[in-house]
């Protein structure tokens, strides 16, 4: 069985690129190659110019890439801040010497993460700042959310992907969320993201632009309204009847 085939998909700088198509299309496997987390069998996976083709997950993490998964990862029982941190792990001291004896530095450190954790969840929701401290599995799910994508973003990656990141939530709170990553985006000029999504009002208002795969190939690309007119877009993932 092939997943991708003969994927040729690229993703300009800056922009909001939708990927959709139907279950078992490819979406999350492209996800997973370009992370590191499945090595492809052939072709090339180049970011920024660079040949990055099978690289593991912490050195696609460490080159600007940073990812969240359908399917929530978070852990529970920790509060907002530990989780958000979990992202941030590239940037920590995690010395022994350095986190047992040299306290001062250690504060200074916390410090500096605590402030950018809070500039996140100032984004996202204000409200959040207050409960930076408990535990993530109290919040609702739009609030897991956006601690997921604000763990993601503790890196400052350069490019972003988002594997359905509404699910679970109301057309509501899917909005809510929307208002947020297009928020972030416009005030980071320098992140691109790629969002995996099965809301077509969702791709419709936040991308520049949508890439259609079927049986792990691309199909069509372009606009959204360009796209969504495409016969063999109707019948592969709108129905044929549409």
């Amino acid at each position: 069985m092939v997943a991708l085939d003969s994927l040729d998909l690229s993703v300009n700088a800056n922009e909001i690129l939708g990927l959709i198509g139907p279950n078992g299309s490819g979406k999350t496997t492209f996800f997973n190659v370009i992370t590191g987390i499945y090595r492809p069998n052939g072709g090339t996976v180049t970011f920024e110019d660079a040949d990055v083709t099978g690289a593991s997950s912490q050195k696609m993490y460490h080159a600007g890439v940073a990812r969240t998964f359908q399917r929530s990862r978070l852990s529970l029982p920790l509060s907002l801040f530990d989780n958000i941190m979990i992202g941030n792990h590239k940037r920590l001291n995690q010395g022994l010497w350095f986190n047992l004896m040299q306290r001062s530095a250690f504060k200074d450190e916390f410090e500096t993460n605590y402030q950018a954790a809070r500039a996140l969840l100032e984004i996202f929701s204000p409200p959040l700042v207050k409960r930076m401290f408990d535990p993530v599995g109290a919040l609702p799910m739009i609030d897991r959310r956006r601690i997921e994508i604000c763990r993601a973003l503790i890196s400052a990656p350069r490019l972003l992907l988002l594997d359905e990141p509404s699910a679970g939530m109301t057309h509501d709170e899917t909005a809510e969320l929307m208002n947020d990553i297009l928020l972030v985006r416009d005030q980071n000029r320098n992140l691109t993201i790629v969002i995996v999504e099965h809301e077509m009002g969702v791709i419709e208002r936040i991308t520049n632009r949508c890439v259609v795969l079927n049986f792990g190939r691309k199909i069509a690309d372009g606009p959204y309204r360009s796209v969504a007119a495409d016969p063999l877009v109707q019948e592969a993932y709108l129905g044929a009847s549409v």
